[in-house]
C-alpha cells in the first residue's frame, strides 16, 4: 500500500467498490443479508473502517459461497444477524466507537472534576 493511498483512503474506496460489485452478484436474500451485515458492523469500525476489511471480506466470501452452494441465508446466518456480526467483531463484549467516546468523555469529566476539587 502506497503512502498517498493509506492518507487518502482511496485504498478502501477501491475495496469497497469491489465488494458492492460482488454483493450485485449475489442472490436478492444474500444481497440483503450483506447489507444487514455491513449495517451491523459498522459500529465496531474506527474511524477509517480499515480494521473491518477483512472481516467484511470473509463475510462476503461466505455468502457468496453458500449462495453457490444453495444454501439459504439462514442456514449460515441464523436467524440473529446482529449476534452473528457481534461474534465477527470479537464477541459481545466487543467495544464500538460509542463505548470508546464515552469513556473518553468519562475520563475527560473526571479529569476536570479532580481539578476543580483538589
Amino acid at each position: 500500500m502506497k503512502f498517498w493511498e493509506t492518507v487518502t483512503g482511496s485504498d478502501l474506496t477501491r475495496e469497497w467498490k469491489a465488494f458492492q460489485a460482488r454483493a450485485e452478484a449475489l442472490p436478492a436474500d444474500h444481497r440483503a443479508a450483506w447489507e444487514q451485515i455491513v449495517g451491523n458492523l459498522m459500529p465496531y469500525s474506527d474511524f477509517t473502517g480499515r480494521n473491518l476489511m477483512r472481516i467484511l471480506d470473509g463475510a462476503l466470501g461466505l455468502l457468496e459461497e453458500s449462495a453457490a452452494e444453495g444454501q439459504s441465508v439462514d442456514e449460515v446466518l441464523g436467524d440473529d444477524v446482529a449476534g452473528f456480526c457481534a461474534a465477527l467483531a470479537g464477541g459481545e463484549g466487543a467495544r464500538s466507537h460509542r463505548d470508546r467516546w464515552r469513556e473518553q468523555l468519562n475520563r475527560n469529566v473526571a479529569r476536570k472534576l479532580g481539578r476543580l476539587g483538589g
